[in-house]
């Protein structure tokens, strides 16, 4: 998209190394995706070294974090809405209880960014078609950074997560909503929901420069599919 490699770190590698986020990883970006895919149960928590070089480096103009807590499946002790859940988004290789993106989620809270990610939800899908997810319900008066110019939808997958918001201030945003599949019941649609949180932006706000966009990271993987409108939002995120 921009003509550079795209360095990838993993903060804790598959042989136990560590890589934190500071000045080593951070000099040289002015965008940064950090997923949230990290089970809960590994207990990764940003140390309070890694959340001010992000402060810092998000002070610096022109600068993007890109970040997504992962879906948040079967988060209660109830054991039939964790049954629903699952019977809803429908994979068979996610259990009942999967909780994922403590890392990220922390990393927003510590940067006073009010999002949580809740639930998996299966995404609605074109009439007549089995993964071509519908077209967003995107707020376009709010996305004044223009990241949805020429965007009609994002990609289908099985369970995405809601980025609900925990305080209306202003300080995050959401720019699009996309619709529940309602074929298959679940806690959110039983309360009168249709929709969910796809993506969340928080503009600079104090001495913070940089701006913050919340979004899954399945929607940057081409193995869920990938067309001309998502390649936009992509070159959107980097221009």
């Amino acid at each position: 998209m921009t003509g550079h490699a795209v360095p990838v770190f993993q903060r804790v590698d598959q042989a136990g190394f560590a890589q934190p986020l500071d000045e080593r990883v951070l000099d040289d970006v002015d965008t940064l995706f950090l997923f949230g895919l990290d089970h809960n149960v590994t207990g990764q928590m940003p140390a309070d070294a890694e959340i001010e070089a992000v402060r810092a480096w998000l002070r610096r103009e022109g600068t993007r974090l890109v970040i997504g807590p992962h879906h948040d499946v079967g988060a209660t002790d109830d054991m039939e809405q964790r049954a629903m859940e699952y019977a809803h988004h429908g994979d068979l290789l996610v259990p009942r209880q999967q909780r994922f993106g403590a890392y990220a989620l922390a990393i927003l809270h510590a940067l006073g960014i009010p999002v949580e990610n809740r639930y998996a939800l299966r995404p609605a899908v074109r009439e007549g078609t089995r993964d071509k997810i519908v077209p967003l319900n995107a707020f376009r008066d709010v996305d004044t950074k223009g990241i949805l110019d020429g965007v009609e939808s994002l990609n289908f997958h099985m369970h995405l997560p809601h980025y609900a918001l925990t305080r209306d201030d202003g300080t995050a945003r959401v720019l699009a909503k996309q619709a529940i599949d309602l074929s298959r019941p679940h806690p959110m649609t039983l309360s009168g929901e249709t929709e969910f949180n796809t993506l969340v932006w928080a503009p600079p706000a104090g001495d913070r420069a940089g701006d913050v966009v919340i979004c899954d990271s399945t929607v940057f993987s081409t193995l869920f599919g990938a067309d001309e409108s998502l390649e936009r939002f992509w070159k959107n995120l980097v221009s």
